[in-house]
């Protein structure tokens, strides 16, 4: 489903040049959760952001299905991320003063759906993220862990093929970390393809994993 073929991420200045990726080659199958680790400034966030065509790399194909993501323009890398992509990162980046619920609009909003088909997805998505007993709630009294479920809500409200977690345990404890891993393990039942960047040693404790990568000074 994902092939990364020859990837390279230079970052230039005035008087240097940094090569955060340095020819990742990478092929991820449809419905697998494969796990990237790497320490900070490793590179992995960099890989996970070209994946999700937030950025493009200075050489290299990103194939998705056979079709190279790299080559689009600007406003067809959007409309991949908004249908096939799903993003849960390590910061909440959520609207603290309005509802659970109304978190989930911003992804809908500029679809051609009914009000009966936005409820039915949000619905749908809260459910599977296990908040939907929170769903009224300001997002300003949720705890650490509800305000992740609710991300993972917003990330999966569109049914997305792909879902890119950047390290997404870091901010939570360990009981709030297990049940995110048992979220993932839910959304992979549901066949869809998981990328994970974390340093968080419970996902190798995981037997749903089914392969571990290690970046490094941007190789793989």
């Amino acid at each position: 489903m994902i092939q990364l073929i020859d990837i390279n991420k230079i970052f230039t200045s005035k008087s240097d040049r940094f090569y955060a990726l340095k020819n990742i080659n990478l092929t991820i199958k449809k419905g697998e959760v494969v796990v990237i680790k790497g320490v900070s400034g490793s590179g992995k966030s960099t890989l996970l952001s070209i994946i999700a065509s937030i950025m493009k790399p200075t050489s290299g194909e990103l194939n998705i299905d056979g079709e190279n993501i790299v080559s689009l323009s600007d406003i067809h890398s959007s409309e991949y991320r908004r249908k096939r992509v799903g993003f849960i990162t390590q910061s909440f980046y959520l609207f603290d003063e309005l509802s659970v619920e109304d978190n989930l609009l911003a992804p809908l909003i500029i679809r051609d759906l009914t009000m009966q088909e936005i409820d039915e997805k949000r619905e749908s998505a809260l459910s599977l993220a296990n908040i939907v007993h929170k769903k009224k709630q300001k997002i300003s009294t949720l705890s650490g862990g509800e305000k992740q479920r609710t991300i993972i809500a917003r990330a999966i409200v569109n049914n997305p093929d792909i879902i890119i977690c950047d390290e997404p345990t870091a901010n939570l404890d360990k009981e709030n970390s297990l049940i995110f891993i048992q979220t993932i393990k839910r959304l992979k039942s549901n066949d869809k393809t998981i990328i994970i960047s974390t340093h968080d040693q419970l996902f190798e404790e995981q037997d749903f994993i089914d392969r571990v990568y290690q970046i490094k000074d941007g190789e793989m």
